[in-house]
């Protein structure tokens, strides 16, 4: 039985004690009532302060409506006029829609990748992209400036094709996806790059398995990038299942991170949806041949052994140049209800040695205010370290789902560790 000092003592501390160690400034306003904006900013090379901002409109879940791009010279105090990304095309097989991801500074070419999600849905129903979405990149060689045309990201081999990425996925039976914008990937030796993902799985009848009774279930894994004559050849490591004893929704948006000794770790989304009597943890698993295989994934504690709640929505392992690794993410005092709530938002530093959350280290960057609805929503986030100051910034939306549609504006905590 976990008793209240128990729960109390699990609480993340607040910055009160430093409040100038973080300050949430305005990155992008919401055009108006019903639409939400969410906005991301990348470096487009490997030094120095050029910059691309990708701007999401969203008025219900799970569909970007559209998206706009900017460029900065200067670290992100200026920017240029915005361009519009198609997000969402009407084909004679339905609607195409576009989920831009992750922007990346290849350190070992050079080029900056940008990932997206995309697929053809028939009804325009998000749930239909399990069936459907596939990854795409496209390579700028000249910091974000001009793009080559969109690739797939298939797996290596002449048996892999457009319909037949990856092992086991097939286009209209099933799928494979990043998840959120905090499932990045990060540089390998050799000039690899690994790409977390998740994947959606057949049922021996032809449906979507689904052994949890959640909202959906996924299985997670890492995509092994290997650059061949200016290309990416992709190889897909062992998945990661979860089991419906413990989640409900799968093992979900996999971020990753290389800890002492060469050891990559993952942090992964379970969910207790429709089973509010489990206990809703983030989960971990370890990999010692650089993330081809893994273990089993087990409930993520602090480092004083201590299992804490979150909720089910997306987290982020962040390397700083400082050598130090930051975790950002939900953190409940008591056990929360599949999504809810995403509140509050915390930072803490993770043992490069253990891959366990320092407790001492976890502060509270964002929560619920007197007044707010509790359906708040404190999750959708990037975060990346400024070049310049070195402080964490974080790019996320207090986003509130109303009847009218979402709202709410673009901000940039920045964070000085």
């Amino acid at each position: 039985m976990i008793t209240r000092r128990a729960l109390l003592a699990a609480a993340p501390a607040a910055f009160a004690e430093t409040p100038a160690a973080i300050r949430r400034e305005l990155f992008l306003r919401s055009p108006g009532k019903g639409t939400a904006v969410m906005a991301y900013a990348f470096y487009t090379r490997t030094k120095g302060p050029d910059m691309i901002s990708i701007e999401q409109r969203w008025t219900r879940s799970d569909t970007v409506d559209s998206s706009f791009y900017r460029r900065s010279n200067d670290n992100g105090r200026t920017w240029s006029a915005p361009e519009e990304r198609i997000t969402g095309e009407k084909t004679a097989r339905g609607m195409l829609r576009r989920h831009t991801r992750a922007g990346f500074a290849d350190p070992h070419t050079g080029w900056f990748l940008d990932f997206w999600t995309e697929g053809t849905l028939p009804n325009d129903d998000p749930l239909e992209g399990l069936r459907q979405w596939n990854i795409f990149y496209r390579i700028s060689k000249d910091g974000g400036r001009s793009f080559g045309p969109p690739v797939q990201v298939i797996h290596k081999g002449p048996e892999y094709n457009a319909t037949h990425p990856m092992p086991n996925v097939w286009t209209g039976k099933n799928c494979v996806m990043t998840g959120d914008n905090t499932c990045i990937p990060i540089p390998a030796s050799g000039g690899r790059i690994l790409l977390p993902v998740q994947l959606s799985i057949v049922a021996p009848d032809g449906s979507l398995y689904n052994p949890g009774g959640g909202y959906t279930w996924t299985e997670s894994a890492l995509l092994h990038g290997r650059w061949r004559s200016g290309s990416l050849e992709w190889e897909m490591s062992a998945r990661i299942d979860g089991s419906p004893e413990v989640t409900t929704r799968g093992m979900v948006e996999p971020t990753i991170a290389f800890l002492e000794g060469g050891k990559l770790m993952m942090i992964l989304r379970g969910s207790n949806d429709r089973k509010p009597e489990l206990p809703s943890y983030k989960w971990i698993c370890m990999s010692s041949d650089s993330g081809l295989t893994w273990s089993k994934p087990a409930p993520w504690t602090y480092d004083d052994g201590f299992r804490f709640f979150s909720p089910s929505a997306c987290s982020q392992l962040l390397d700083h140049s400082s050598g130090r690794l930051f975790w950002l993410g939900n953190i409940n005092p008591v056990n929360p209800r599949g999504n809810r709530p995403r509140y509050p938002f915390v930072v803490g530093e993770v043992d490069r040695r253990t891959g366990l959350l320092r407790r001492a280290s976890v502060r509270t960057v964002d929560g619920l205010q007197p007044g707010e609805s509790d359906q708040l929503t404190l999750s959708n986030f990037y975060a990346r370290e400024d070049r310049a100051t070195k402080e964490i910034c974080v790019h996320m939306t207090r986003l509130l789902a109303l009847p009218g549609g979402w709202e709410g504006d673009a901000s940039l905590y920045r964070i000085r560790i």
